[in-house]
């Protein structure tokens, strides 16, 4: 995983904009962060329930560790981008995006 597809996985969510905070990326939707890149993008974070980081890490140690203190026993999630596989970090980002999003943006669409 790269930087790059981190960035544009995540912003290929319904709504999802790139801003920043503390001098690196974040997306946001809804005005709340949903995942970040760290300062030198070379890891990710994203917003997941306690339970949902338990599984990732145990999916893919490697790759998942929880944030340091209180974030981390929260629920915010790193992402070690070199270690991590596509496919499992789409789905922590779309996780971590339903975790997220207003309400009304989760509702099916009636066709």
């Amino acid at each position: 995983m790269t930087a790059k597809k981190f960035r544009r996985l995540a912003l290929g969510f319904p709504e999802a904009l790139e801003a920043s905070h503390m001098g690196h990326p974040d997306f946001r939707v809804g005005g709340k962060i949903f995942a970040t890149l760290g300062p030198e993008e070379e890891w990710g974070m994203v917003k997941l329930t306690a339970a949902q980081q338990t599984a990732f890490i145990r999916d893919d140690p490697d790759a998942f560790h929880p944030a340091k203190g209180a974030w981390g026993r929260g629920g915010a999630t790193i992402v070690r981008l070199e270690e991590a596989d596509d496919t499992l970090v789409q789905r922590a980002l779309m996780t971590a995006w339903r975790n997220t999003a207003p309400k009304r943006l989760l509702r099916p669409v009636d066709d």
